[in-house]
């Protein structure tokens, strides 16, 4: 991708709509933009209504309201232009095949209006990582997980480890320093050095070991739904969705291959996963959606263990819920006494899981190892810095500390990130 040719997308949702926003970013930006609406650009920054015209033959293309910004104080780092459109498909067909006529315009690769502004230092690695989760974000904790990263959470803490990994190497290194002349003050800053190392490796392992609980944030919960067959698995997943997304019969092994269905938590992503009915059979198709319940169970973050009460649950972990309350079912101790079909008890089990979700990710704490590269930099930083902690010879722990710091530095993009900037930005929109 040239950063020198001057880009344009659609960067609000799919036409029809209210409004359509066009960006257009690059040196061509402002002129691009004076073209449809006749050089009379508006004011820097401020929304102003123009009528746009087709360079090519004069024709009315929309009124719109026009701004411009000019870089490098802007989201790529370069002179960027907006139009405010209305949002029917023809409309911007039009306007975007107007601006894709002018030379040096093209339409924007995915996510390269974002990547602009990483190279041209308006973002780090780990804020355009947050902007990607932000679009993706569905829940409020997705939500509030994306704005810290987004707002360079974890970007301040990987700077503050590799800080004091630098201070720590200043101190090794002085060490050496004085290793032939003054032993004594050698001895004295290495057995400094090696307790701020062990207080930083305890630190970052608590870090490290909480990853977990930043990646169910973003990734959301898993919920398997187990038991036999016919006693309400699928009844209970639409009852909980408040939907039919499973389909519901009265014949034995309707269900075969595994059913995902998304909820939302009282804020905390989750899946229902509704599974085969546990039972012996020579069906192979359905014994094989057997094998994938049972696996999807061990799995799972937690186990909905369905029955009605004329069978024996096959575990006695996770959550025990006893269906068909309508018809007389007696419940269980310790287990949920619910009825699908009547909306008995629902209630009560949509706020045990809003209960156990909550609890499983403590929302309101930071959590920012969200994802498995911000988790691998963190983990082989703490190695490296376990190692040093170890090491007698003076010249390995400063080696040590040099390796935990280019890992911190991976983390906001400082230090050698080329090979994974494609894999990151092929997960945005065009327009973004």
């Amino acid at each position: 991708m040239s950063s020198t040719a001057t880009i344009v997308a659609l960067a609000s949702g799919r036409p029809p709509a209210a409004i359509a926003v066009i960006r257009v970013s690059g040196p061509l930006a402002w002129s691009a933009g004076g073209a449809l609406i006749g050089g009379n650009l508006p004011e820097p920054r401020r929304l102003s209504l123009r009528r746009l015209t087709d360079p090519a033959d004069g024709s009315m293309l929309d009124m719109a309201m026009v701004a411009v910004f000019p870089g490098p104080a802007t989201a790529t780092g370069e002179d960027l232009a907006e139009l405010h459109l209305h949002g029917g498909a023809a409309v911007i067909d039009g306007v975007l095949a107007a601006l894709l006529a002018m030379p040096g315009v093209r339409l924007a690769e995915p996510g390269e209006f974002t990547r602009r502004g990483f190279h041209n230092n308006r973002l780090d690695l780990t804020q355009v990582e947050g902007v990607a989760d932000l679009i993706a974000a569905e829940t409020t904790a997705q939500r509030t997980q994306a704005l810290a990263l987004t707002g360079g959470a974890l970007s301040r803490a990987a700077d503050a480890w590799r800080s004091r990994c630098i201070d720590v190497l200043a101190d090794a290194e002085a060490a050496l320093d004085f290793a032939e002349e003054e032993a004594d003050v050698a001895e004295r800053l290495q057995i400094v050095a090696q307790a701020r190392l062990r207080d930083m490796v305890d630190e970052i392992s608590v870090l490290v070991a909480d990853a977990s609980r930043a990646a169910r944030v973003r990734d959301g919960l898993t919920i398997a739904v187990t038991g036999p067959p016919n006693v309400g698995k699928s009844s209970i997943v639409n009852a909980l969705a408040m939907r039919e997304a499973a389909i519901v019969s009265h014949l034995a092994g309707t269900t075969r291959d595994p059913i995902e269905v998304p909820l939302d938590l009282g804020g905390v992503a989750a899946t229902l996963i509704d599974t085969a009915g546990l039972r012996e059979t020579d069906d192979f198709v359905e014994a094989e959606g057997i094998r994938r319940a049972r696996a999807r169970a061990i799995a799972a973050d937690l186990v909905l263990h369905i029955s009605d009460g004329t069978c024996t649950l096959e575990s006695s972990s996770g959550l025990q819920v006893v269906n068909k309350a309508d018809l007389g079912t007696v419940g269980l101790p310790g287990a949920l006494l619910v009825s699908a079909a009547r909306g008995d008890g629902i209630a009560d089990l949509r706020s045990h899981l809003v209960d156990w979700a909550q609890s499983a990710v403590r929302p309101g704490e930071p959590a920012l190892l969200s994802h498995a590269r911000h988790r691998e930099a963190f983990a082989a930083a703490g190695l490296a810095l376990a190692e040093a902690a170890e090491a007698d010879d003076p010249v390995l722990r400063a080696e040590g500390l040099r390796h935990a710091a280019v890992a911190f530095g991976s983390v906001a993009g400082r230090i050698g990130v080329d090979d994974i900037l494609d894999r990151i930005f092929s997960r945005f929109c065009i327009g973004k």
